[in-house]
């Protein structure tokens, strides 16, 4: 009989989760709700709130709307979008992270201490969350994706460095190193490791997890870069790591040869999903 077991550790992160808990409580009242964008980067959790009664809006219909709720996901929002719910008296719903949250007064902060000095943001470009740490520096910050794009910094003015909370630990300090060896003596260099533990830690942690099981199944969503990362990592250690977004994803194939089995996922991956997963192939493999 083979072995199936979901990782302990994979799942939603803090934020997540209580994103949706608010959203779940609101329209538990039954309550008119809409989202900001999706709640989750898991296309099977937003239809669950959808079904719910939760509508996902994108922030040119978040324009035409007066007099409703709607709930700010976890990653966060540049000041505009408060701006503008006061104006058409809309009720946020702040589901922003706490951690998100510091960073982003750290980062306004600075801006506000020395605006002539460039604000870095080591993250996805259009990400959510880096629209919204670039909206406390009036769109001035400069985003870096890559370790590749830091040439195209100004060595010779000062540079204060942050990070999207959900990046690589490893590939920022190698951005802090080359920084540190170009920076012009007469310009200062401060660097704000503002990536969550909760996150980074799990890199080692699912590391070690793959490496324990003959298959894995790795559940997330396309659009998760997070889910992105860990799933690279599952497969550098485990060439039979596997990509799903859900059940029906799953091939049988895989399982040949195998006797144990590791269900793991993202930050934005609901345990239902994984355990539907396990579930679908202790139910077909025998």
């Amino acid at each position: 009989m083979i072995q199936v077991e979901i990782d302990s550790g994979s799942g939603f992160c803090f934020g997540v989760t209580t994103a949706i808990k608010k959203a779940e409580e609101e329209l538990a009242a039954g309550k008119k709700m809409y989202c900001l964008g999706d709640i989750v980067h898991n296309g099977m959790e937003v239809e669950r709130l959808t079904a719910m009664g939760m509508t996902t809006i994108n922030h040119e219909q978040l324009k035409a709307l007066h007099d409703v709720k709607v709930l700010l996901r976890a990653h966060g929002e540049p000041p505009e979008t408060y701006e503008l719910a006061k104006r058409n008296n809309i009720e946020i719903i702040d589901a922003t992270c706490p951690v998100v949250l510091q960073l982003q007064k750290r980062i306004k902060k600075q801006f506000d201490t020395n605006p002539n000095a460039q604000i870095v943001i080591f993250g996805k470009n259009g990400h959510a969350e880096v629209l919204g740490l670039v909206g406390q520096t009036r769109s001035e910050a400069i985003v870096i994706e890559h370790f590749d794009e830091v040439h195209k910094l100004d060595f010779e003015r000062d540079i204060y460095l942050y990070s999207q909370t959900t990046k690589s630990l490893d590939e920022f300090h190698r951005i802090i190193e080359y920084i540190q060896s170009h920076i012009s003596d007469k310009a200062i260099f401060r660097s704000f490791d503002t990536i969550c533990r909760q996150v980074a830690n799990r890199m080692p942690n699912i590391a070690r997890f793959a490496t324990q099981h003959d298959v894995i199944i790795f559940v997330s969503g396309r659009k998760s870069s997070n889910g992105k990362v860990l799933y690279n990592e599952c497969k550098a250690v485990n060439p039979n790591s596997y990509h799903v977004e859900n059940a029906n994803e799953i091939s049988l194939e895989w399982f040949a040869n195998a006797q144990t089995v590791g269900v793991c996922g993202a930050t934005s991956t609901p345990k239902w999903l994984m355990e539907e997963c396990r579930d679908y192939i202790l139910s077909h493999v025998k």
